[in-house]
This record gives C-alpha cells, structure tokens and sequence, in this order.
C-alpha cells in the first residue's frame, strides 16, 4: 500500500477513538494529535496539519451536538473530507483524447525516475487504447537514450532518439514531426534532469517547450524529497508551466505525505503515483479513493474498475449475476484470485479490497500473500466439478480434503485454512444477494446500485451502529454525493474485522 506507515498510523487512531466508550473533548484530541504526529511524521507540511486539525475542531465542535448526533461518523467523515481539502487542488489537468495528437513533455531533477515514468505513462494509455509513442531529448545524462529504448522495446511503444545529435531541442521537434505523422495521438518528450537546480537545465526546458509546443508539463518528483518539494515544482512551474505532477517511488516512502500535500499546494494536480519499478506499478491518483484507503477503509469502487478491466466484457454478465445470487463457490473463489493476479501488484488490489485484505495480506508481506493465492488454487486444481460448484459445506468431508492434499502435495492443514478462507469469503460476498444486474451488466454496476438498504447488508452490525443506522446512512450518502464515492469511503470500514 502506498504510504503504509502512514496509512496504519492515522487507521489506528480512528479504531481507538471508535473504541472509546464516550466521545469526549478528551478522545478526540487524542485522535487528531495521533493523527497529527503521523502527518508530520510523514513530512507533511506544519501549516497543512494546523490548519487540517483546527477545521476539523471547527466542524466538530462536541459541546454544540445535539444528543443523537453520532460523534464517531461526524469525527470521521470530517477527518476524511479535510485530508481530501489538502490533497485536493480543484484544478483539473489537461487530458488527452484518443485520435488527436496531444504532446506530453516530462520535466524534473535527475534520478527522480522520470525516463522510466514517462515509459509508464506510455504503457498505462497504450493498455486504454492510446496510440504512444516516445521521444528521448535528454541529451545530458549518459545512457538515457538507452534507457528509454529499453524501455519503450519492452512495453512495445514506439521511440525516437539520438547517440549522435547534441542538441536536445533538435531531437525533440524531429521525434515529434515524425511521430505526428505516423498519427501517433500521444507523443512523450522526456527532457533533461540535472543533480539540481541549475539556470542551464531551465533555460533548456524552457526552449523545448517553445519548439514543441507540449499541451501538458508533467513534473516527475521523487516523493524522497518531503517538504522540498513545494519549492521544487515552484521552480519549475515558473520555468514551463508545470500542469500536472507525477510522484514516484511511493512504495513504503516515509516522506511521502509530505510530497503530496506540498505538491496539492502548488496548485498543479497530482495525477499519478508510481508504486514500483516494474511497468505496471504506476496508478491514477484519484483524491478520495487515495484518502479512503489512507484511512484503511478501502477503495471498493477501484477494485471494480480493475476488475472491469481484466474481467472480458462476455464474462462480466456472468459475474455479477453469480455476486447478485450471493452463491459464492470455490470455482468463483478460484476466478477472482486469477483476475487479482491478472490486475498487478498484489499489493495496491489488497488494499482495495476490503475483506481480503487484512487476514490474507499482512502488510510487507505481498510477495508471501501472492505464493499463499497460488497455493490455494493449486489446491483447487486437484478439485472436482462437483467440489468445485458445490455450495454445500458438507460435501467437504475428510476423505476428499486427503485427497486434495495428496493429489496437489500439500498437507491436510493447508487444505483446511483454505477452506476456511473460502467460508470466510463466502460470508463477506453472500451480502451482495439481491443486488440488481442492468441489461449490459459493466462492472461499474456493482457501486451504481448499491443503494442504502444493499449498503445497510454490506457493513457489520456494529459499523452500522456508529453512523447513526440506517438514517445516518441514508444521511451520508446523500453528503457523499454518490454511492461510489460511498463505496470508496466505507468500503473496508469494519469488513476485515
């Protein structure tokens, strides 16, 4: 999970004060200077957090409730919408469309990872049906150029560049001629780094922008660098007009917050996070999605998206009737771990996921969760059809759990935790049961539908009982806007308990 330290801080904090017997001046303080120190911890901006714990004392003032008020959903969905204010630029990037030729050019220091997030960015848009292709005007580093044709070879993405030409801005309106009239409608101009901010590096910026005309600069930055970074994207944003930004090296980065929010600060949106060094391990930073699973509450509307998208359309029908009949089998058990290894790091879908996330991937632990999914299935191969479709928990007797051991050459043991995973799933999708299926049944559906009667059947008891019943409910999805923004808020709010 990205930002994890962070994200188990501020989890940890909210379960303490859902814990407290009585909702007092006492306990929320405790709350938000947990949360405080876990902000500044993670680097992010004195000023922000100040001004983050006094809107919140603001909004929730104790002595002012009236009885009945739920002062457990009122602190939370406060800490939630203040961490979205911060993070939150309210200025949308520039997006490309398909079918017309949109220049992209990638700034930023030297060693931020810009060569291979542009290869990334590439990769993220060919998958969506974009037409990339990459141009290598980094003239200054040794290598760079092979860098980005190993690269954009593997990714199978088109790409320009030069051993021989010197200079950078020639490079650059030549791969972006030719890459124009091969009707490529998303042309990549990855620049020059330097070791700091130096008037060369500007300056040459400065000219690439004027010959090639780029529709968005995209700054790359290391989220390493913490409170740096506002006067880093500033630098450049008065260089080239910086239109969005781009974080890399998120995974398990302690600084990281305070990348986010100081870059939030500059007024150029962040619209990706890089999580990893392999190809796939690149996200879209979207702002309550990222803070409900900074919560640890979950991002149910981003699984269904990424199930959307490994799911073929012919099949997706077929899942979720099998979700709205709440039959939950080991076969469909055995088709959702293959599309949550089809989806990438096994790390960013579990904490997406409410219910396979706590018990089935401990955090640090993703590389022991994913052997743990294919040893499961390999168990399920030994299966029969019978096994297989059986919602029966009676048909699992002894003499077949030996025989799936012996037959998949694992031990009795590790057949029945399994099992007991399936049981346990079992329980957590049979709440889906009666959820409507549209005609063309996309997988967006799931979040669309869920109204707060299939919500109310979704979250636990005792979940339920903190946000006022179903009244509060019905109240906070009203303030939500909309039940996927629902979804994103309480998808994993007490499901993995």
């Amino acid at each position: 999970m990205v930002l994890g330290e962070l994200s188990g801080s501020i989890s940890r904090a909210l379960q303490q004060m859902s814990n407290a017997t009585i909702i007092d001046e006492k306990v929320l303080n405790e709350c938000l200077n947990e949360i405080t120190r876990a902000l500044l911890k993670a680097d992010v901006h004195f000023d922000l957090v100040k001004k983050m714990q006094i809107n919140i004392k603001k909004i929730v003032n104790l002595d002012d409730l009236a009885a009945g008020h739920n002062k457990r959903r009122i602190i939370q969905q406060a800490i939630f919408n203040e961490l979205c204010n911060m993070l939150d630029t309210g200025k949308p990037s520039f997006t490309p469309k398909k079918g017309k030729t949109s220049v992209i050019m990638f700034v930023g220091l030297q060693g931020s990872g810009k060569t291979t997030t542009c290869t990334k960015y590439a990769y993220y848009h060919q998958k969506k049906g974009w037409k990339p292709a990459l141009v290598c005007a980094d003239t200054f580093r040794a290598g760079a150029f092979d860098q980005l044709k190993q690269n954009a070879t593997k990714a199978k993405i088109p790409f320009y560049g030069s051993y021989m030409e010197s200079d950078p801005v020639k490079i650059a309106v030549e791969g972006v001629e030719r890459f124009k009239k091969e009707n490529c409608d998303l042309i990549i101009v990855d620049t020059s780094g330097r070791h700091q901010q130096e008037a060369a590096l500007f300056e040459e910026m400065r000219q690439l922008a004027e010959a090639t005309k780029p529709d968005l600069v995209i700054f790359v930055m290391d989220s390493s660098i913490g409170q740096a970074a506002f006067s880093q994207a500033q630098a450049f944003n008065r260089s080239v007009s910086v239109g969005a930004v781009i974080v890399t090296k998120t995974e398990g980065a302690a600084k990281g917050g305070g990348a986010l929010s100081a870059v939030a600060a500059t007024k150029s949106p962040v619209i990706f996070l890089g999580t990893g060094e392999h190809m796939d391990e690149f996200e879209v930073f979207d702002v309550k999605p990222f803070v409900s699973r900074l919560l640890g509450m979950g991002d149910w509307s981003g699984f269904m998206d990424k199930i959307h998208e490994v799911v073929p359309m012919d099949q997706q029908p077929e899942l979720l009737q099998k979700l709205s009949e709440g039959n939950f089998t080991l076969r469909i058990m055995y088709e959702q771990f293959q599309n949550i290894l089809n989806m990438g790091p096994i790390g960013q879908v579990f904490s997406m996921l409410p219910g396979f996330s706590a018990e089935l991937m401990p955090k640090g632990r993703e590389k022991e969760s994913q052997a743990k999914i294919k040893r499961y299935m390999t168990m399920m191969d030994s299966m029969t059809n019978e096994e297989l479709d059986s919602t029966n928990p009676k048909l699992m007797n002894e003499s077949r759990i030996m025989r799936i051991a012996r037959g998949s050459g694992r031990q009795v043991r590790d057949v029945m935790e399994m099992l007991e995973e399936y049981k346990r799933l079992a329980k957590i999708w049979s709440k889906m049961k009666g959820l409507k299926i549209p005609k063309k049944g996309d997988m967006s559906a799931l979040s669309r539908n869920m109204n707060a009667q299939h919500m109310s059947k979704v979250l636990p008891p005792q979940m339920l009982k903190q946000i006022g019943g179903m009244g509060g409910l019905q109240n906070l999805m009203k303030q939500m806007g909309s039940s996927k923004d629902m979804m994103g808020m309480l998808g994993g709010m007490g499901m993995d308990k």
